[in-house]
C-alpha cells in the first residue's frame, strides 16, 4: 500500500544533508562544548557555527539566538523569562501580558500558569479567518503591559498574523513583542533586522533538522530570568549540556532553509492552491483560515456532515497520514480551541481536518489522494444522521 504523508505541520523529515552534517558529532567529535580541552573546543566551534547558520537565516547578530530543547522550551522561556522580573503583588492584579485564543498550547498553558501565579493575562479574540483585530490590540494595552505574544502563523488553520503592525503597536507602547514563529520559519521570508520582533521562537523539526532542539531570539538588551538553573550555560540564560548534534541540525537546517526559501515558496504554494481548489470541488466544503494570507503548505478544510477523526483514521487505514482539528479521549472529542474562536460551531469544528504539504510533496501524491478523500467522506456522509438532515 501506498504511504502518503500530508502531515508536514507536525513534523518533517530530517534532510540527508542534516543528517549528514550532524553525524560526526555523536561519535567521533563528541566533547562537551563547556569542556576546555581541545574535544570540548571542536565541539563548542561547532555549535558557535551552528549560532552563526542560525543567526544568518534571520539576518541578526549570532549573540541575539539562545539554543533551547525546542519550540514549547523557547516559548515558556520568553513569558516566563520576561515576566518573572515582573513578580505581581496581588492575585489578578499582576503584570499585564496580550496574547491571542488562537495560541498554541505552548503559549496559552504558560498563560494560564502565569495567570495563577497573579499575572493578568489578556486573550484578543479573533475574526473568523483567525486574524487579531490590531485597534482591539491597540485597546487592550494598560500601563502595567509588559509583554505581547502572538504566533507569527497559526499551527491549525495557517492564517498569518500582521506581525510587522503588531510589533510597531508594541513599541509605541514601550511593550515587548513576542511571536511563536514555529511554523512560519522556512515559509516566510524573515528579516529580524528589519521587523519590531523582541523575542521568535523556533523549532528544527518543523524545517528539516532533528526533534528535540529549537531556539529563542531575542535583541541584545533583553534581560530573563532563566527556567533552568545550573552550570549557567548559553550566557546564563538556559542552563543544560547543550545538544551539540542536535544544534549542528538546527545550524544545517536553517542554513538550508534559507538557501531553498524562494523555490520552496513557489513550490508550496502551487501545491496548496491546487490542492484547494480541488478540495472545494467537494459538496458542502470550506476552507477555515484566511484565503490569502495563510501558509503555503496548509490547507485546513471542514467537510460538512462527517467528523474529522473517522475521516482521519478511514485515510490512515489507506496509508494517508493528515491531522485533525479536534483532539480525541476516550470519553468524548473536543472541538479545536482555534476553530471554536473562528465562531464555529462544535460540530463545524469537529468535522475539519488538516492536509499539511511539504518539500517532498508531488502533484502525483495529491492526485492520488483526492479521490480517496472524496470517497471516504461520500461514504461517512451515507451513513451520517448528520448528513441526511441536510439533504
Amino acid at each position: 500500500m501506498k504511504q502518503i504523508y500530508l502531515d508536514y505541520a507536525a513534523s518533517t523529515p530530517v534532510d540527508s544533508d542534516v543528517v549528514k552534517a550532524m553525524i560526526p558529532y555523536f561519535s567521533e567529535t563528541y566533547g562537551n562544548p563547556s569542556s576546555t580541552h581541545k574535544h570540548g573546543r571542536t565541539a563548542r566551534e561547532a555549535v558557535e557555527h551552528a549560532r552563526k547558520q542560525v543567526s544568518s537565516c534571520f539576518n541578526v547578530d549570532p549573540k541575539t539566538i539562545l539554543f533551547t530543547s525546542g519550540g514549547t522550551e523557547a516559548d515558556n522561556l520568553a513569558l516566563k523569562g520576561i515576566l518573572f522580573q515582573h513578580l505581581p503583588k496581588d492575585l489578578g492584579k499582576g503584570p499585564h501580558i496580550i496574547t491571542s485564543e488562537i495560541e498554541h498550547p505552548a503559549v496559552l498553558q504558560t498563560c494560564k500558569q502565569l495567570e495563577a501565579y497573579g499575572y493578568s493575562i489578556a486573550y484578543l479574540p479573533v475574526d473568523n479567518t483567525g486574524l487579531v483585530d490590531l485597534d482591539l490590540l491597540e485597546e487592550t494595552i494598560v500601563e502595567d503591559t509588559k509583554l505581547i505574544s502572538i504566533m507569527y502563523a497559526n499551527n491549525e488553520i495557517g492564517t498569518i498574523e500582521p506581525v510587522e503592525k503588531i510589533g510597531k503597536i508594541a513599541h509605541k507602547h514601550n511593550v515587548l513583542f513576542h511571536t511563536d514563529a514555529v511554523q512560519a520559519v522556512g515559509k516566510v521570508p524573515i528579516d529580524l533586522s528589519k521587523l519590531p520582533i523582541d523575542l521568535l521562537s523556533l523549532s528544527s523539526h518543523k524545517i528539516y533538522g532533528p526533534k528535540g532542539v529549537g531556539a529563542l531570539y531575542h535583541t541584545k538588551e533583553i534581560t530573563f530570568d532563566p527556567l533552568l538553573q545550573g552550570g549557567g550555560h548559553e550566557w546564563g540564560k538556559r542552563s543544560g549540556t547543550l545538544n551539540t548534534p542536535g544544534i549542528v541540525g538546527l545550524g544545517k537546517a536553517c542554513e538550508l532553509s534559507k538557501q531553498r526559501l524562494s523555490n520552496d515558496i513557489n513550490h508550496l504554494q502551487k501545491m496548496r492552491d491546487y490542492f484547494i481548489e480541488k478540495l472545494n470541488e467537494i459538496e458542502s466544503s470550506t476552507l477555515n483560515g484566511h484565503p490569502t494570507k495563510r501558509l503555503v503548505n496548509n490547507i485546513h478544510f471542514r467537510f460538512e456532515g462527517i467528523e474529522g477523526n473517522a475521516l482521519h483514521s478511514m485515510l490512515d487505514e489507506k496509508g494517508i497520514s493528515i491531522a485533525t482539528g479536534s483532539a480525541c479521549s476516550s470519553e468524548k472529542i473536543h472541538a479545536s480551541h482555534v476553530l471554536l474562536a473562528l465562531g464555529l460551531s462544535p460540530e463545524e469544528a469537529i468535522s475539519s481536518i488538516r492536509f499539511t504539504i511539504g518539500r517532498n510533496t508531488k502533484k502525483e501524491e495529491i492526485d492520488y489522494v483526492l479521490p480517496i478523500v472524496k470517497e471516504s467522506i461520500n461514504h461517512l456522509r451515507s451513513i451520517s444522521p448528520l448528513w441526511e438532515q441536510n439533504e
